[in-house]
């Protein structure tokens, strides 16, 4: 691949209203409305490595909607505007790119966070693990060569929560630690139970999403889903290690089938032990925090005093950053 010639390139950070705009970014997503007069429109998210813009396409829609696909690399032209305080891309022409010709980590948020310095604290705590099976079923997936590389890649979520190159194996080491801290307050629990929850609960990921280009989901994460993919995962590993008990395996299983904490959440089973209910409490908990915080980051380059209403939180948000003003 090429490096992208940036001077030709302006950055969705830097896009500014009544902008003209001809430049290059990465179709996040892609979808056909119809407006309240009956005319057909596109709206489209797209990226670059600095953020997302909202993308609307009013003239030309049926021929421009079979130029490109979601996931393609386009050059667009158009213009900047800002509509209810937010500023978006109204475009006159999309042109496909070769994606040959470009470096898809220019289009792709990546965590703020060395992927070598999280995976060398992340292995400190997983040789903490004194359960010999479970430490040794652990560290067999953490040093699979075929598999650190990807845990590297991997976002943790699609769109929703750490969606950004190395997203995983940062929602995995914050997990880790954030249980590490609540063994020693609640100090009845299984402490080795709870690291492998936090490592182990979205494992199957590295092959339910697809991360090449953009975020998407592979035939298997759709028909299977990261869950079952992390079961079999523990079969196959634990085969190897000599005298693993069966029943280990179970509450192992157990601890990821029961993680997302309720049937209509998408686990197959609820939590039925207290380490299984706190991995799934911490992972929806780390989660939500990782959601808001993107949410109110971007919020506040509207210069606004409160948020634009949060569907999925149900609510608006003060903007202040009181971390800053009450220091």
């Amino acid at each position: 691949m090429q490096e992208l010639n940036k001077a030709n390139r302006i950055l969705v950070k830097d896009l500014k209203d009544r902008e003209s705009v001809n430049s290059v970014f990465l179709v996040k997503e892609k979808n056909l409305g119809i407006g309240k007069t009956g005319k057909s429109f596109m709206s489209m998210v797209l990226g670059d490595n600095t953020g997302n813009i909202d993308g609307r396409v009013w003239d030309q829609v049926e021929d421009l909607n079979k130029e490109f696909e979601t996931g393609d690399i386009v050059l667009v032209k158009g213009s900047v505007q800002v509509f209810q305080n937010r500023k978006q891309l109204i475009i006159s022409k999309i042109t496909r790119q070769d994606l040959s010709s470009f470096q898809i980590s220019d289009f792709v948020l990546s965590s703020k966070k060395s992927a070598e310095d999280m995976f060398a604290e992340l292995m400190i705590l997983a040789k903490e693990i004194q359960n010999e099976h479970i430490r040794l079923l652990v560290l067999s997936v953490l040093e699979d060569p075929e598999i650190k590389p990807l845990l590297f890649k991997a976002p943790a979520a699609k769109t929703i929560h750490h969606a950004w190159y190395g997203g995983l194996l940062e929602h995995i080491l914050s997990i880790t630690k954030i249980l590490k801290d609540l063994a020693k307050h609640y100090d009845f629990l299984n402490r080795d139970l709870l690291y492998f929850g936090a490592i182990f609960h979205d494992i199957g990921k590295l092959w339910e999403l697809e991360y090449d280009h953009t975020f998407s989901y592979t035939s298997r994460g759709r028909l299977i889903g990261h869950m079952e993919i992390a079961c079999e995962l523990i079969d196959r590993k634990a085969t190897r290690i000599l005298g693993f008990p069966s029943d280990l395996k179970d509450i192992c299983k157990h601890i990821i089938l029961s993680h997302h904490g309720k049937l209509e959440y998408g686990s197959p089973k609820r939590p039925k032990f207290i380490e299984a209910f706190l991995v799934a409490f911490v992972d929806d908990l780390d989660s939500k925090m990782s959601t808001l915080n993107s949410f109110l980051t971007g919020e506040r380059s509207s210069g606004d005093s409160w948020s634009r209403y949060n569907d999925l939180f149900e609510r608006y948000f003060l903007l202040d950053d009181l971390k800053e003003k009450y220091k």
